[in-house]
């Protein structure tokens, strides 16, 4: 068991004192040794301390996925700040509220998204040369390597997520050393699920967006245990399959639509993936098709993770074991609690709810967020006094502990006073051969209050009825669930962690 005030600043400098030549990142051809990725990180606390930056402010980050990144944040780490990723995926003005709702010191940009930061009280950094701006490394190199050694406590914030907005603003979810590393200090290590555990001969693939915390977090788990990083701008099924065989890349974190076109790809079927250990995935259950089809092409363990921003990510596990493609009851789920992560459901008064009952998924572990950034009523209705935390998702729980999504409880559809979780209309549609997507939500209907409608994307080549699969549904799932309407499109609207957007998909449709 690791030490409990063993922050991430502290596990760089422990790798840099015993494996100073280890490879922490592999980035476009550049490698950097652990030994000097600590010492890059004290230039950049260095840099950032002599811009008059103090403990508790805040630094952004505008861009897409690069090894310095990593540096600009352990070094902020050590300079006692917290880091922002910012999406960069979002309009001008969705950035601009971000950053003037976290006010940055310092915002480290690429030239690309140099528009969004304009009218911004801050050091602009900017990772190429752009204008007049600072240049990064020529900035970080400027000063000297001395470890400044004034990071927050184990409970000090070091990194702000902002939450997706699928409801109003988003908000920015602080997360401390404890909510990043205190899951796997606080257990054994034999004591972790083998899919969760990691060593120092791992080589993962940093791939996911760093403003999300499976890019953010993913990295965080490849440096706290000395393993090798390969870090990568964007998701490309073709370079990511370079990049698995040149480097024997042995975990992942995908998301299923990531999965399906990495599978897809033609040279996929001729890739020898032996060294592949795990595949993880998260924002959304795999499709049995999808999974016999990743098994057949890739042939690893596949191990799906449920988490949110709240709670620094991964919280429950469904392991490779319970990955059947015959299909199981398992397989709709989403797993188990990591040690140390407890787990209620409950109804709308907080009371626990028997197995087999829908209602809120509350949690409690060290993984939570310490709070919203300058929201002490919205932390107060999502953390409780004793550390539970609402999700806002609905789910249940069987008898052996395995939890089951129903659906957020926001996305609940009440039609005729009857209560309808898309998630369950979903799967009932994601069964039949014609479907390659479907996402459902309610529409405003004058005699049931709401309608059930679903959005269907077709199989490849597919022209699916829509009353074939209405009555489809009806056969799986009780009658007031099925849809009342069909829509087809070519794609649905996702965030980057894969979930379905269905706010956008409710203000398409009234």
């Amino acid at each position: 068991m690791e030490s409990s005030t063993n922050g991430l600043a502290e596990r760089i400098r422990d790798h840099a004192r015993t494996r100073p030549d280890a490879i922490a990142l592999i980035f476009e051809g550049r490698e950097t040794g652990y030994g000097a990725f600590d010492r890059n990180a004290s230039r950049v606390a260095n840099a950032l301390i002599a811009a008059g930056c103090r403990p508790g402010d805040r630094v952004a980050y505008l861009g897409k996925n690069r090894d310095i990144y990593f540096e600009y944040w352990i070094g902020a780490v050590k300079a006692g700040l917290v880091t922002v990723p910012v999406n960069w995926r979002l309009a001008p003005p969705e950035v601009a509220y971000i950053l003037n709702d976290c006010r940055p010191r310092v915002i480290l940009c690429e030239p690309e998204f140099l528009d969004r930061v304009t009218g911004i009280d801050a050091l602009i950094l900017v990772t190429d040369p752009a204008g007049d701006h600072p240049v990064f490394t020529p900035w970080r190199d400027a000063q000297p390597d001395a470890d400044p050694h004034r990071d927050a406590g184990y409970d000090g914030a070091v990194l702000q997520l902002y939450t997706s907005g699928t409801t109003g603003n988003p908000k920015g979810a602080m997360l401390s050393n404890r909510s990043l590393l205190g899951v796997r200090a606080s257990v054994p290590a034999e004591e972790l699920p083998e899919w969760y555990r990691w060593s120092a001969e791992d080589v993962s693939l940093i791939a996911m967006p760093v403003f999300h915390i499976s890019g953010s977090g993913w990295g965080v788990w490849t440096l706290q245990h000395g393993a090798r990083g390969i870090v990568v701008r964007e998701f490309d099924p073709e370079r990511v399959l370079d990049l698995l065989v040149a480097h024997h890349i042995t975990k992942i974190m995908l998301v299923p639509t990531a999965l399906r076109i990495l599978c897809d790809h033609p040279a996929a079927a001729e890739t020898d993936f032996s060294f592949l250990k795990t595949i993880c995935y998260g924002g959304s259950a795999i499709p049995l098709d999808l999974l016999r089809q990743a098994i057949a092409v890739i042939g690893c363990g596949f191990a799906q993770m449920y988490g949110m921003t709240e709670t620094a990510g991964t919280i429950v596990g469904l392991p490779p074991e319970d990955h059947d493609p015959e299909g199981s009851p398992r397989m709709r789920g989403i797993g188990i609690p990591l040690p140390g992560v407890r787990v209620r459901i409950v109804d709308a008064e907080g009371r626990d709810l028997p197995a087999g009952e829908v209602g809120e998924i509350v949690v409690a572990s060290q993984a939570n967020m310490i709070g919203y950034f300058d929201r002490p009523e919205a932390t107060a209705e999502t953390v409780d006094a004793e550390g539970w935390l609402r999700t806002g998702d609905a789910g249940w729980m069987d008898a052996d502990g395995y939890l089951y999504l129903a659906d957020r409880i926001k996305d609940m559809i009440i039609t005729g006073g009857e209560n309808v979780y898309p998630a369950e209309v979903e799967n009932a549609l994601y069964s039949h051969p014609d479907v390659a997507d479907v996402a459902v939500i309610g529409v405003p209907d004058p005699k049931w209050g709401e309608a059930v409608k679903a959005i269907v994307v077709p199989a490849a080549g597919a022209s699916p009825d829509p009353a074939a699969l209405i009555a489809w549904a009806r056969e799986r799932i009780a009658a007031y669930k099925a849809p009342k309407t069909v829509d087809f499109r070519a794609d649905l609207p996702r965030n980057p962690s894969g979930k379905v957007l269905r706010r956008l998909l409710r203000e398409d449709y009234g």
